[in-house]
């Protein structure tokens, strides 16, 4: 199974300094990011977003929080008619130093698990962080940064995911 791993806050919706979070509960879709979507779906690709969310340990939103905008986010995909296979998200704050906070690979090890048919070998990874880079070139996938001048290797530089469609 072709897998797109695709962070979410920047990617897909809008992304804000961390204590405007606290009053955020609409997800804001980036243009074209729903149309990237579907066009990922239609070329055979299921869709996980994988999300550092260290805001929810780090009390500046609740999980609750969370969980309201992912349902908004998800309900907007569906009634846009775009699945999603899953989501993974770490809650932990930075300090915490656990394996799931990208770039550490403990997320794409979960889907691995829950989905051991993902081909690593044939999917890949979108995200506006340097830590999303480095963890597709970590993984030795094919990774796309968005925005992002400080990624090397072999990352491909894309301006917005809307992009992504000439690549597949």
């Amino acid at each position: 199974m072709k897998v797109a791993f695709l962070d979410r806050d920047g990617t897909i919706i809008e992304d804000y300094e961390d204590n405007l979070w606290r009053s955020i509960t609409e997800p804001v879709f980036i243009n074209g990011s729903i149309d990237a979507l579907k066009a990922i779906r239609q070329k055979g690709y299921e869709i996980i977003i994988i999300t550092n969310q260290y805001l929810i340990n780090e009390k500046i939103i609740t999980l609750q929080q969370y969980k309201e905008i992912t349902d908004k986010f998800i309900k907007r995909l569906l009634d846009s008619g775009i699945e999603i296979l899953d989501i993974f998200y770490c809650p932990h704050s930075k300090e915490e130093n656990c394996n799931c906070m990208k770039p550490k690979e403990g997320m794409i090890k979960m889907a691995l698990e829950k989905y051991p048919e993902i081909d690593l070998e044939n999917s890949f990874i979108v995200g506006d962080s340097l830590c999303d880079v480095q963890l597709g070139e970590r993984l030795g996938i094919k990774t796309f940064g968005i925005r992002l001048d400080r990624s090397k290797g072999k990352t491909i530089k894309i301006d917005s995911i809307k992009d992504i469609v000439k690549y597949l």
